[in-house]
């Protein structure tokens, strides 16, 4: 996708990104964004969930899928006032919202201290409005927790980052979550629906270098 792009990636990628758009609906066609989970097994089958924003929702849904007791991640957005917004209204940083990734899991199988782990280790905590060379606030991360004791495991894993002195500052909010919204279908997914388009972009984006230089990993 266009945006997702930086001012030294190759006219290629580029062609290749609008070629992606077009295949999947074109950003900010002005298709409704829709729900890709049947949220009456989140009742159901007493599944928990989470929301977290690390830039590129692309690149977050990924690290969660692969970890046994996720059940699915949503990418959408959340944190603004715009109801119901477009991927359009969104990547023009104007709605408040930033993109994030839903997590739906089973707490029998998969703790919320360890989602919060896989989630720092997948973002550069250390600047704001910005996550590797997409810039806005629309990229912005966060930890939106849904209840008191999702707060409490937030807060005390974010002081945990800052006095361990890793990094010179951690700026990633820890906020109360609001609406998540999910984000339009061609994008749920999308690093299996297009793998060779997303595996461009993330290397071009410098995502798993700037990754490795902070963690280490």
């Amino acid at each position: 996708m266009a945006r997702k792009t930086f001012p030294w990636l190759t006219i290629l990628l580029i062609v290749s990104a609008v070629a992606a758009v077009v295949a999947f609906g074109g950003a900010g066609d002005g298709t409704a964004p829709n729900e890709p989970f049947d949220r009456q097994r989140i009742a159901e089958e007493g599944l928990s969930r989470a929301i977290f924003a690390g830039g590129c929702f692309w690149c977050m849904e990924p690290p969660f899928d692969v970890l046994e007791g996720v059940e699915a991640t949503i990418s959408g957005y959340i944190g603004g006032l715009k109801d119901n917004p477009t991927y359009r209204e969104v990547s023009t940083g104007s709605t408040g919202h930033t993109e994030a990734v839903e997590v739906i899991y089973d707490s029998e199988k998969i703790t919320y201290q360890e989602l919060l782990d896989v989630f720092w280790r997948n973002i550069d905590p250390t600047v704001k409005d910005r996550q590797f060379c997409d810039w806005g606030t629309q990229y912005r991360t966060g930890i939106f927790y849904l209840d008191a004791s999702q707060q409490e495991l937030a807060e005390a894993s974010k002081k945990a980052l800052v006095d361990s002195g890793r990094f010179p500052s951690v700026v990633t909010e820890v906020t109360s979550a609001t609406t998540f919204y999910p984000a339009e279908e061609y994008h749920q997914d999308f690093y299996l629906k297009d793998p060779t388009h997303y595996k461009r972009y993330r290397k071009g984006c410098g995502r798993d270098q700037r990754l490795q230089e902070l963690w280490g990993d």
